[in-house]
């Protein structure tokens, strides 16, 4: 039997509530006003720092990792509606991943999610990560987390040998927020101790 992706997808579309899985800065709920947040989880996938042809700096993608899973948070998309989150997650593809996520909520008919296509790799060397982008990660996973998800986001995401660029105090991240000292401390001390490259 051949598969119909044309009646597939408009299937998916007339489910009622679609949700996506966000890893990053959709952890943060400060960054967004999306709704029916959970925690939930990504399993078979690690993230990684990715340089894409549409942007100078390196974002948050996931690849194949069938040992491990990455925490994040699931949210509805209103009306089913991708329009507002497409155009956020620009230079991504996204994928339907209802059975590769693990949840509790009762009402998440289907679940996508974001990666970085292959063709929107850059062959050139990565470019550093945005400090300010980081920040807004980091502060949702402790919000969210605690104090091991703030950890374990280190430790279940590759690229780091691209280094940060502190861009804090005059923020290229589109959507950075301003944090208490004792934060941008914890994130400075995390960033030493796992010896990676600071760019000022």
């Amino acid at each position: 039997m051949s598969f119909d992706s044309t009646n597939f997808f408009m299937h998916i579309k007339s489910m009622r509530n679609q949700f996506f899985f966000g890893y990053g800065s959709l952890v943060n709920t400060s960054s967004h006003d999306f709704h029916d947040i959970s925690n939930a989880r990504l399993v078979g996938w690690r993230r990684v720092w990715q340089r894409t042809n549409l942007r100078n700096f390196s974002f948050l993608s996931v690849h194949r990792s069938d040992n491990f899973s990455i925490e994040g948070v699931i949210a509805i998309v209103p009306d089913g509606n991708w329009r507002k989150l497409d155009e956020r997650e620009a230079g991504y593809d996204r994928m339907i991943g209802s059975e590769m996520i693990k949840h509790t909520s009762s009402k998440a008919d289907s679940i996508s999610f974001y990666r970085i296509p292959d063709h929107n790799f850059c062959s050139v060397e990565k470019c550093p990560i945005l400090l300010s982008y980081l920040d807004v990660v980091l502060m949702g996973f402790l919000q969210r987390f605690g104090k091991e998800g703030f950890s374990n986001f280190f430790e279940t995401t590759d690229g780091w040998d691209c280094g940060v660029f502190n861009d804090r105090n005059n923020p290229r991240y589109p959507r950075a927020q301003e944090y208490e000292n004792d934060f941008y401390s914890s994130v400075d001390n995390a960033i030493t101790d796992r010896e990676i490259k600071l760019y000022r």
